[in-house]
Parts: C-alpha cells; structure tokens; sequence
C-alpha cells in the first residue's frame, strides 16, 4: 500500500497572519513560508511525530473554541521554556516526567494551543 511519508505543511486561518507568521519566527524559529519556488522551506530535524484524532472539545484543545493544537520537537525544553519566559510568553512546563519525555504548554497571539515535546525514553 501506498502511504504518506510525512507533513508537508501546516496552514492554519488567522486574524493577522503577519503577526502569527513574525510570532512563530522569532520565538519558535519556525521561518516564514516561502514567496517564490526558489526559496527553501523550513526543514525540520527528522524525528518522531504523531498523528492523533481525539475527541472535539479535548483539554489538548484548550477548549471547545479550538479545533487543532501543534506539538514541537524541541532538543532542550529548559532552555526554549527559559527562552520564552524571557520575552514574555506565559510557558508551563509539566512537572512531570514521562516515558516519551517532557512537555510545556504554550498559545500563540491568537490563543491556540501549543505544546513542547523534549522526546525521550522512545525509539525514533
């Protein structure tokens, strides 16, 4: 069987795209996509990712208001929550410590649910 092999992109609606694009740039160094086909995209370490359907309204939502929530790989979740605490975004770090690895929670300008993913105890 034929299958994908991968996330070709991500395309989320905003308000202010600008804003959201410029936000995920300088806090998350997630680049802007590119303006012409010559440009290169953004090119994500290879790693882990998961797929899941959950329930409308799951508290890895935050509220039935959102529909989606993105998880990123992150090399060292004390760092990058340091990193944005300092430029004054409001990060909780999950005191716990999983199999899989370490998490925080974030939101964007607009309010949609983040979440910081430091892998670890898995195969990839």
């Amino acid at each position: 069987m034929e299958k994908v092999d991968g996330i070709g992109g991500v395309f989320l609606a905003a308000r202010d795209p600008d804003l959201l694009t410029a936000w995920y740039a300088e806090h998350l160094g997630v680049p802007p996509p590119p303006t012409s086909y010559g440009e290169p995209c953004w090119e994500p370490g290879a790693g882990l990712t998961v797929f899941a359907v959950m329930p409308h309204g799951a508290d890895a939502f935050g509220g039935p208001e959102h529909t989606w929530s993105l998880n990123f790989r992150v090399r060292d979740l004390d760092a990058m929550v340091a990193q944005l605490r300092q430029a004054g975004i409001d990060v909780t770090l999950d005191p716990e410590t999983y199999p899989n690895g370490r998490f925080a929670s974030l939101t964007d300008p607009e309010g949609n649910p983040l979440q910081l993913w430091q892998p670890g105890g898995v195969a990839g």
